[in-house]
């Protein structure tokens, strides 16, 4: 029972009666904590009583003395968030100077400097910047020519940032890095056109480019035919003399010369379409059928007796 009791009494003291007492200490100005990246501002019958933009453990008594103490009752305590914050505006109206209408998208961070004018001095700070950076925009961007609005961001940029950071400081808002991250045509059909250009263009090349490699390998393929042209020209010209001198050589042996022009003449028999027929010995009668069959076969060849 000792155990069940001292464990109910701690986990009401620490769970239920702490909270409540470190509430009240809050309520009446006993202790502030003060988190990383966020300022307070403590208002007081409509005057700014203090400002905390340090990260810790502050006590509004003895830093306001008895003020701090009903600041909460009768006055405001405002947390501000003093983080890099980020925006980006899509597609702010433009004119070139030709005329063509674009958009451009700006991209810029802002952070809190002065948490008393940014209170105070605008209703609406973050609206109020993103309009005066379209604005600061149109009146710095409009009527550039259109190439250089396509390529000089950085400077363009650099025009826009110099325009608002005056007027964003009054407010208590710093403007940090701007940049035109994007420029594009705000006209359908100009970009129709545009694209039609391009398709155009491209074929043109490429018909360059396909026409300039058929000319390129006509002139390969005519350039290897001649010279083939050549080495065959070369090579019939030099073919009667190798031949000739081949067959003086052979000349020079009559059996040779006998047994080559056989074996010349049995390969031309064997190549043509001729039928040959071989007639045995002794057959005289066979021979005469033959002979008178001759003019009904043009193509048979007559070997002779003993063939």
């Amino acid at each position: 029972m000792n155990f069940v009791t001292a464990f109910i009494g701690s986990f009401v003291g620490w769970f239920v009666f702490v909270p409540i007492c470190m509430g009240l200490m809050r309520l009446f100005g006993m202790y502030a904590i003060v988190e990383e990246g966020t300022i307070r501002v403590y208002v007081l019958f409509g005057k700014v009583l203090g400002v905390i933009d340090e990260p810790g453990l502050y006590f509004p008594w003895l830093k306001f003395g008895p003020a701090g103490a009903i600041v909460n009752f009768f006055g405001a305590c405002h947390v501000l968030d003093r983080r890099l914050d980020q925006v980006y505006l899509r597609s702010q109206p433009v004119n070139t100077e030709e005329g063509a209408p674009m958009g451009v998208g700006i991209w810029y961070e802002m952070a809190i400097s002065d948490p008393v004018s940014y209170l105070f001095k605008n209703a609406d700070p973050r609206g109020s910047l993103a309009a005066n950076v379209s604005n600061a925009a149109v009146r710095c961007l409009s009527n550039m020519p259109l190439q250089e609005m396509l390529e000089t961001r950085h400077r363009m940029s650099q025009m826009v940032r110099e325009e608002v950071s005056p007027k964003s400081n009054e407010w208590g808002y710093r403007l940090g890095s701007t940049y035109i991250r994007k420029v594009h045509f705000r006209d359908r059909n100009m970009i129709e056109q545009i694209q039609a250009k391009v398709v155009n263009r491209l074929r043109q090349v490429t018909s360059a480019i396909k026409q300039d490699g058929a000319n390129q390998v006509s002139i390969i393929t005519s350039t290897a035919e001649r010279q083939a042209a050549i080495a065959f020209a070369q090579a019939s010209a030099v073919k009667p003399a190798v031949v000739g001198k081949a067959l003086q050589q052979i000349a020079a042996d009559p059996e040779i010369m006998e047994t080559l022009f056989e074996i010349l003449e049995t390969q031309k028999l064997i190549e043509g379409e001729a039928t040959i027929l071989l007639v045995p010995p002794g057959s005289a009668l066979l021979w005469t059928q033959l002979l008178q069959n001759k003019a009904q076969q043009p193509k048979t060849i007559d070997v002779g007796q003993g063939g």
